[in-house]
C-alpha cells in the first residue's frame, strides 16, 4: 500500500458528520468516527457517505468500511423520532407530512449513502464489530463482502418500530440468507450472532476479536488487488446480474464478457 493522500476538501464536514475517508492508491478506507454515539446514523452522515461515493478517486479499486469504538453502528439516531428531532434535519413527523413525491425523494436521497458500495468498478468490504443495528445492519449489507468479529450482533429493528428496512438492505439480505430467514430476521428483529452470520453467508470471514479486523481486511484487499482490475469488474458484473438471468442468459453473458476480455488481452479490443 502507498502512503495516504489528502482527501477532498469536504473532508472536515464529513468528519463532523461522523465519517472519514483515507485513500492509499487503489485502496480506500471509510471510517465511521463517532464512537461515543456508537456511530448512530443521521441524514448528515448519509449525505457525507453519498458524497464520498461521488468523490472517490477513479483509481480506487477496493474500499474498506470500518467503524471506531465498540460498535459498528447502533443504527438510526433516535432523535429523529422525537418532536425536537435533530437540529437542521426533518424529523419523521415532518417527513410523513410531505407529499408522496417529496417523501419518495427524501428516502431516495437517504439511500444514496448505501447504494454506491456495489458499483461494478469497486469491491467493498465491511469490517463489523459489536452491534450493527437497523441502518447499521443495512450499511454492512450494502458492501460486497463482510468480515466480522466474534462479538458481532446484527439486528434489523425497523419492523419493531412500525417501519420497514428501506436503506437498500432487503435485497442483499434475501440474496444471502433466503426469503424465509430474511423475513424471520426482519419481522422479529432478533439478534444474529457471528456463528449464524458465518453459516448463512452474512459473514465471509469471522475473526476472534475486533483488533484483528483491520489486518484481515487488508489481507483480503491485497488479494483482490492482485487480480487484474478489468477481470474483477467483468466477474463482479456477471455475479451481480446472475440472479436476474436464466441459465441460458447467464451463459450468454459469460460468453460476451469473455470475448471482451480475450480481445482486450490480445490488444484488439474496441
Amino acid at each position: 500500500m502507498t502512503a495516504p493522500v489528502p482527501t477532498p476538501a469536504d473532508s472536515t464536514a464529513w468528519q463532523e458528520a461522523g465519517v472519514r475517508l483515507d485513500v492509499e492508491g487503489e485502496f480506500a478506507t471509510v471510517t465511521l468516527c463517532h464512537p461515543k454515539r456508537r456511530n448512530a446514523q443521521t441524514p448528515a452522515m448519509w449525505r457525507a457517505l453519498a458524497a464520498i461515493g461521488r468523490e472517490l478517486p477513479a483509481t480506487v479499486r477496493v474500499v474498506v468500511l470500518r467503524a471506531e469504538g465498540v460498535s459498528f453502528s447502533a443504527g438510526l439516531d433516535r432523535a429523529m423520532f422525537t418532536p425536537e428531532g435533530i437540529p437542521g434535519e426533518p424529523n419523521f413527523l415532518a417527513l410523513a407530512a410531505g407529499s408522496d413525491q417529496e417523501l419518495d425523494a427524501q428516502i431516495a436521497g437517504f439511500q444514496e449513502a448505501f447504494s454506491w458500495w456495489r458499483r461494478p468498478d469497486l469491491v467493498s468490504i465491511a469490517l463489523v464489530q459489536g452491534h450493527a443495528v437497523g441502518a447499521g445492519f443495512q450499511l454492512a449489507l450494502s458492501c460486497d463482502l463482510r468480515i466480522c468479529a466474534e462479538d458481532v450482533q446484527f439486528s434489523m429493528r425497523e419492523t419493531s418500530l412500525g417501519l420497514v428496512p428501506d436503506l437498500t438492505g432487503t435485497k442483499p439480505l434475501t440474496d444471502l440468507v433466503g426469503y424465509a430467514r430474511a423475513l424471520e430476521i426482519c419481522a422479529t428483529g432478533r439478534w444474529v450472532h457471528a456463528a449464524e452470520a458465518a453459516a448463512t453467508g452474512l459473514a465471509n470471514l469471522v475473526v476472534p476479536s475486533a483488533e484483528q479486523l483491520e489486518e484481515a481486511g487488508r489481507d483480503l484487499a491485497a488479494a483482490l488487488l492482485a487480480a487484474p482490475r478489468a477481470a474483477v469488474i467483468e466477474t463482479k458484473a456477471l455475479l451481480l446480474g446472475a440472479g436476474g438471468r436464466s441459465y441460458e442468459e447467464q451463459r450468454a453473458a459469460e460468453r460476451a464478457a469473455q470475448a471482451r476480455r480475450l480481445r482486450d488481452l490480445a490488444g484488439i479490443g474496441d
